[in-house]
């Protein structure tokens, strides 16, 4: 009988065997936690289509901060929820607006010790649902948002962020938030550049949980990627990196896992992807009727995401998957 010389199966005997020769590894380094906190509630509020995540009062978000902080997680990307709203998002700059305030309190309560990052748009702040100020024919007006985007950037860095996240998909958000941050003497401001960012049917967990809807049915089709353009997100990436971008970012991470590879293939600054509110509220639902087993699963997407080239992933598994990781 004439046996096969190569074996690859002789490397797959052991586990440890398998740990050896990992191709990709997952660490709990590359794990970023997207927590959300609200004005004006009293207790945290349990997110019905995102399981395990809650809208966070100011204080225990410092306790959920602290307690990622103790699992190693490395850094937390905040998203306000305020009390009022407006045409123009106006308390996304409000030196007072909800995520200044919960920036300070994080500073004050880690000093350097874990990466601040602070999403940056208006959506969540506007009374339209809209990622900018609408024009006279209810369209969304790019330049004059920029100004806002400039304004809350500098904002969130007075507040004492480390990395504002800008994630409207305006033509030149980076430039002016890069002029912006730089005039107000933010030199070491850094920016994550959501550079790619699809407009994709697996968001709708994340609206619940900023409670944003957008006027009349509308969507952000007409600034958001198209989900069949792979090419079109490299000429973002590149636009973005020309106006200074630090970091980038491929969002959602599953659906894109190719464009996230031909990203990294295409630039060398640090890649990060978002791994989405519906792609963590389907394995939550699948798991929580039996199914699948939920932390298998999850520790899958993540790796996947990870395999794929990103360098950091923005997850609502992050602290789960601390623990899992850390043993």
């Amino acid at each position: 009988m004439t046996f096969p010389v190569s074996r690859p199966r002789r490397l797959r005997r052991t586990a440890a065997l398998r740990r050896l020769v990992a191709e990709t590894r997952l660490s709990v380094d590359d794990l970023v936690a997207p927590l959300f906190v609200r004005e004006g509630i009293d207790e945290p509020q349990p997110v019905a289509s995102l399981p395990g995540v809650f809208q966070h009062t100011r204080a225990s978000l410092r306790a959920e901060v602290s307690a990622l902080h103790d699992l190693g997680v490395p850094g937390v990307i905040l998203f306000g929820i305020p009390e009022r709203k407006d045409a123009v998002g106006s308390e996304a700059w409000n030196p007072d607006g909800i995520v200044q305030v919960a920036l300070r309190d994080l500073r004050d309560d880690l000093g350097d010790d874990m990466v601040l990052l602070a999403d940056l748009c208006v959506d969540e702040y506007t009374d339209h649902g809209h990622c900018g100020v609408l024009d006279g024919h209810g369209s969304v007006d790019n330049d004059a948002t920029l100004e806002l985007y400039a304004r809350a950037a500098v904002a969130q860095a007075d507040a004492g962020v480390d990395v504002t996240a800008p994630s409207g998909m305006m033509d030149g958000q980076v430039g002016a938030i890069r002029t912006a941050l730089d005039d107000a003497g933010h030199h070491q401001t850094a920016i994550l550049a959501y550079a790619a960012k699809y407009a994709s049917a697996l968001y709708g967990p994340f609206r619940d949980a900023v409670d944003v809807e957008i006027i009349g049915g509308e969507d952000r089709r007409g600034y958001q990627q198209d989900p069949p353009n792979a090419r079109e997100a490299m000429v973002e990436v590149g636009a973005d990196l020309e106006e200074g971008a630090d970091m980038v970012m491929v969002k959602p991470a599953l659906a894109y896992l190719d464009v996230i590879t031909d990203v990294r293939a295409s630039v060398d600054v640090p890649l990060a992807a978002y791994h989405v509110s519906g792609e963590y509220a389907m394995v939550a639902a699948a798991a929580a009727n039996g199914w699948l087993d939920g932390d298998a699963v999850g520790m899958e997407h993540l790796l996947a995401i990870r395999r794929a080239g990103a360098d950091f992933i923005l997850t609502y598994l992050a602290g789960r998957a601390a623990e899992i990781l850390q043993g």
